[in-house]
């Protein structure tokens, strides 16, 4: 299984905009990807209200797990796009 932990770059933490674009980009994974606190209990990262339930802020820390070919590739990606401020204009 591999696994990242990256702090959340948007203002305003995994709310309704970043939470969207995030899932959206989980949906095109070629492998389940799921997203938690550390520590606490994953959710699938396709789901937009599961991810939008872990109410996490601007610079907390989430940790993304996958499994399976391209399960690297795929958490480098969406680390990268947690990474970044989603509410910010493109």
């Amino acid at each position: 299984m591999s696994e990242r932990t990256v702090a959340v770059g948007s203002a305003q933490g995994l709310h309704a905009r970043p939470a969207s674009i995030f899932t959206e980009a989980a949906k095109k994974s070629p492998v389940k990807v799921t997203v938690g606190r550390p520590g606490g209990a994953p959710v699938d990262a396709v789901s937009m209200l599961l991810v939008m339930t872990l109410m996490v802020k601007q610079g907390e820390e989430v940790v993304l797990r996958a499994e399976g070919a391209g399960a690297q590739e795929a958490l480098d990606e969406l680390a990268e796009l947690l990474a970044r401020d989603l509410d910010a204009a493109p």
